[in-house]
């Protein structure tokens, strides 16, 4: 059965975003769990004004949700984004992203 157009339009707007190694780095940091920025910061290794510039890219096309909590926002995968921890791979309901074969930094 072939996606609709509407459908191959959405997943070449996610695809699009992912299309930066900071925003992958996001994604694949999420992975193991929820995370506040400076947390994503220590372990990305970008600036805050950076990483809020792709924090927002990314939940902009619905790839990660935010929640404040007191002081800090934490962030996640939304719920749309399948997640296999096995694999170390994303699904995002038109593709799967695999991570296994990159190494960490």
């Amino acid at each position: 059965m072939s996606k609709s157009k509407s459908e191959q339009t959405s997943c070449a707007a996610r695809l699009k975003v992912l299309a930066d190694e900071t925003r992958l780095a996001v994604m694949r940091a999420l992975m193991g769990g929820d995370a506040s920025v400076g947390e994503l910061m220590e372990s990305i290794g970008v600036e805050q004004s950076l990483l809020s510039h792709h924090l927002r890219a990314l939940r902009d096309a619905g790839l990660v949700v935010s929640e404040r909590q007191g002081q800090s926002v934490i962030y996640r995968l939304s719920p749309e984004v399948g997640q296999n921890e096995e694999s170390k791979a994303i699904m995002l309901g038109c593709c799967e992203l695999n991570f296994n074969s990159e190494e960490s930094s």
